[in-house]
């Protein structure tokens, strides 16, 4: 089966370069009309210009594709709608929103200044929750939406130096988490993507070897797939890198139960080995699936 997306209309925020590129030249040349979102700033999200989104979309029309550019920043509520508002003004509505804009300001977290903290966490978690927030009334009235979150192995494994950049990336997993539950009605797909992709902010990280290995293109599949109407999974963290694919999970241990009697701190220092050992663990799809496991319903 080939999968298209004729008729659907995509945004793709922080499109200018990278992932975000590589995610709006695949969705527009399968058929999508896309808006291509980047404000043009530096790795750091200082300074802006409309060169960066404008050249992808000259690329996309070059192709036969359809494209509009959109220059607002995903931090701010009323530009991050105006992204949103840029599609039903071009195109009539908004079926995918892929939520890829991104910024870096790495530092050790005793070096890192509140702002430094606070601007990388309202990009990439408030960001996203600002257009999704803006599509969300448009996605739930017509009872269809694709949603991918960018997460990345910063947040859910841990990286030197990113406090701010790991902390948001895992916030969007559980902004997701709801979501998934919130949507799953009205026929909303959301997903999380940990990227593993040479990019401008990982460019002086890699030889040029791995770099070769990690094309930002190697990754947009799994995000186009998500985007489909194939697509039917909702609420799943994959990563996806040099040409490998993988659902990524969280487990929970058996752990040890103090029953008969209210549990003591001596309780789980004589316990913490077999607190600690996921030999034999559990998936939970809900908070309220892990609450009932750990009263014993």
């Amino acid at each position: 089966m080939t999968i298209r997306f004729d008729n659907r209309v995509a945004i793709v925020t922080g499109a200018g370069n990278g992932l975000g590129r590589a995610h709006a030249l695949l969705l527009a040349s399968r058929g999508a009309r896309v808006v291509v979102n980047d404000p043009g700033g530096a790795v750091d999200g200082k300074g802006g210009n409309h060169a960066a989104a404008d050249k992808v979309v000259d690329e996309i029309k070059a192709a036969g594709g359809v494209a509009v550019p959109n220059f607002d920043s995903v931090a701010d509520p009323k530009s991050a709608a105006n992204i949103v508002k840029t599609a039903v003004d071009s195109f009539g509505t908004v079926d995918i929103v892929v939520n890829n804009a991104g910024v870096l300001r790495d530092k050790t977290f005793h070096n890192m200044t509140t702002e430094d903290f606070d601007f990388v966490v309202k990009v990439h978690f408030q960001g996203t929750a600002y257009v999704t927030h803006a599509a969300w009334p448009i996605l739930r009235a017509k009872a269809y939406g694709r949603v991918v979150v960018t997460s990345s192995n910063s947040g859910i494994y841990g990286t030197f130096g990113q406090a701010n950049y790991g902390g948001a990336k895992l916030a969007v997993v559980g902004f997701m988490n709801a979501l998934r539950l919130e949507g799953q009605k009205y026929n909303i797909m959301i997903n999380a993507l940990a990227p593993v992709a040479a990019t401008r902010m990982t460019e002086s990280l890699m030889t040029p070897e791995v770099l070769d290995k990690l094309r930002p293109e190697f990754v947009s599949p799994m995000v186009a797939y998500l985007c489909s109407e194939q697509c039917q999974r909702t609420g799943d963290i994959w990563s996806a890198g040099a040409g490998t694919f993988a659902r990524i999970e969280y487990r929970e241990a058996e752990g040890v139960r103090i029953a008969g009697r209210a549990p003591t701190i001596e309780d789980v220092l004589e316990n913490i080995d077999r607190i600690a050992d996921v030999s034999a663990s559990r998936v939970f799809r809900t908070s309220g699936e892990e609450v009932a496991a750990v009263v014993g319903a």
